[in-house]
């Protein structure tokens, strides 16, 4: 099983094993609240306490606050801790719809009026970073800064040359969006610069098609048995998130973004395997430097206010595998922000 797949399809069952591999070593204390958002949807709010800057935390596709149990009590002698469950998961409320990126980050912005934070600084994991960018870019006014572990893939920040695997999705979203603008009554009336745009998109989604194509030559096709098989049904809450990425390029705030560079051999593939097999790891390491540290370096570039590490051989659930690599940066980070 790919990495770059993984991440987002199995995070659940990753954090589960997770979780239930180590119990802290004293209980963490925490409250818990419940703040309307919108009609009818309620989030969880974790609060952890703590003195400081405030601090929010946001959890990958399939997690709730809750994964921070152990995370976030090391924070809390220095900064005040929150974590939001965001809509569809956890005990918030699972609404038939609101699952687009900015839709997320809205909620986002309405926990933070709603606590009346001054600008804290948001931190999110993985899926989480499409919240970070759709904040970040949009209010930036309303955070002091970002951080991204694991999270500044092209959901959060889209560069067409990356060749991020999920770059197709987003473009085919988006080409969707501007075909339904071709019917008559479908809000452009610049024709001419809509079919323009739609041919060039044409162009790039089919080059990453292509190379989707291409990725997926490489797996084992599944047993017939298992092709004929009902596909189990999708979470309303990851069938509406894969559905409402967006595109977002300009984010003016401090930033630091934190990547597994190369990934674990276990995010690679199967790890015991590779261990025993140095040229398969090497191949693996390869391919995922020339993927996941395009999108890095593309961030980098792109974001002149991010500060960029790589930490090699880490797992993509960071702040588990490297968590005082992940507690040294984000302190440094937040020290050098106004007002710390």
């Amino acid at each position: 099983m790919k990495i770059r797949m993984s991440w987002v399809v199995s995070f659940a069952v990753v954090v589960a094993a997770s979780v239930g591999a180590a119990e802290p070593a004293v209980p963490a204390k925490f409250s818990v609240q419940f703040v309307t958002v919108e009609k009818d949807v309620k989030l969880e709010v974790v609060d952890w306490g703590g003195s400081g800057r405030p601090l929010v935390l946001l959890a990958a596709l399939g997690a709730d606050a809750h994964i921070y149990t152990d995370f976030a009590p090391k924070l809390t002698p220095r900064y005040h801790v929150y974590g939001i469950t965001r809509r569809g998961f956890g005990a918030s409320s699972v609404p038939a719809s609101g699952y687009s990126a900015d839709r997320l980050g809205d909620d986002v912005l309405a926990v933070i009026d709603a606590l009346k934070l001054n600008r804290p600084v948001l931190m999110g994991h993985s899926m989480a970073g499409s919240e970070l960018s759709s904040v970040g870019s949009r209010q930036p006014e309303k955070v002091a800064g970002l951080i991204y572990l694991e999270a500044a893939y092209s959901y959060a920040f889209y560069d067409e040359s990356s060749g991020d695997t999920l770059n197709y999705l987003i473009d085919s979203i988006e080409m969707r969006k501007k075909l339904e603008q071709l019917v008559p009554g479908g809000g452009r009336p610049d024709q001419k610069q809509l079919v323009e745009e739609l041919l060039k998109g044409v162009l790039q989604l089919e080059k990453e098609l292509r190379d989707r194509q291409m990725l997926l030559k490489g797996m084992p096709e599944p047993p017939k048995e298992a092709a004929q098989e009902p596909r189990p049904a999708v979470p309303v809450g990851i069938r509406g998130i894969y559905g409402g990425f967006q595109k977002y390029t300009a984010i003016p705030v401090p930033i630091l973004a934190i990547y597994a560079l190369p990934h674990d051999l276990n995010d690679l593939g199967d790890g015991e395997a590779l261990a025993k097999d140095p040229a398969a790891a090497a191949r693996a390491e390869a391919d995922d430097i020339a993927r996941s540290g395009t999108q890095a370096n593309a961030f980098e570039k792109g974001v002149p206010s991010a500060h960029v590490v790589r930490i090699p051989h880490a797992s993509h659930v960071i702040f588990m595998s490297n968590e005082a690599d992940v507690l040294r940066e984000m302190n440094a980070f937040l020290a050098s922000l106004p007002g710390a």
